[in-house]
């Protein structure tokens, strides 16, 4: 088994040392961190609820204390793992036991999931990946606690040229301007886009403003000759695409 981190390891040998001073035995999350561990690596994280995948995260903040209650309650705040992890460090911080060291190690590693899955889209034609930038979206976005209007510019071999946010808006409204989304494809000589954005609520069905909106872009850039391969909406329940659902 691989050695604790030095924190880690500091927090143990101090309280076994109190607790045989004291005639008692060590804090019984001890046993329970290592057997943790070692789930994790026999297992993966899929053998893993969402509230042990988030106590693994919550051992390097806090060392010396058992993580299980937290990581409980953070899931019940917020549902799952990876809500806990998007959620924005202010409502983090409501929770009790959350510390500003608790926020930056989820925030490290939601950025890390990000970096991860706009990995595996780069120099990769995207019409052919579709569950690749499903997967990406999904990390991005899905979970944003505020609505989100992404564009994904591509070349004329679908490969990824950039990824912009295009603005932030409420829990149900981001305003979105054709012309500006013209511009920018412009500039970036981009020949295709694929549009995403994000519904709070969870459900991914698409509005009949979504709609509008989508087929606004696509008579503004018809023109220019730039095509609209999609526009990908994103939920914690799933997403939806208004190509597949034929309403683009």
């Amino acid at each position: 088994m691989a050695p604790l981190p030095d924190d880690a390891a500091a927090g143990l040998f101090a309280d076994s040392a109190e607790a045989a001073a004291l005639g008692k035995e060590a804090p019984h999350y001890h046993g329970h961190r290592d057997r943790l561990r070692e789930k994790f690596a026999a297992a993966g994280s899929d053998a893993l609820p969402d509230y042990e995948l988030l106590e693994l995260v919550l051992f390097r903040a806090i060392p010396r204390r058992d993580v299980k209650p937290l990581a409980k309650a953070l899931v019940a705040r917020f549902g799952s793992f990876a809500e806990a992890v998007s959620a924005e460090p202010v409502r983090l911080m409501e929770v009790p036991g959350v510390s500003a060291g608790v926020v930056s190690d989820l925030k490290v590693i939601e950025a890390a999931g990000r970096r991860l899955a706009r990995g595996a889209i780069r120099e990769r034609e995207l019409l052919g990946s579709w569950s690749a930038l499903h997967e990406y979206l999904r990390a991005t976005m899905a979970f944003a606690p505020r609505e989100e209007f992404r564009m994904l510019f591509l070349d004329k071999r679908n490969h990824l040229i950039a990824d912009e946010v295009q603005g932030r808006g409420t829990v149900d409204h981001t305003p979105v301007y054709p012309r500006e989304v013209a511009r920018r494809a412009l500039e970036l000589s981009a020949t295709a886009i694929i549009l995403a954005h994000n519904h709070p609520s969870g459900d991914p069905t698409p509005s009949a403003a979504d709609v509008a909106m989508t087929r606004e872009i696509i008579a503004v850039l018809t023109p220019l000759k730039i095509v609209v391969h999609d526009h990908v909406i994103l939920g914690g329940n799933g997403h939806a695409s208004l190509k597949g659902l034929k309403l683009i």
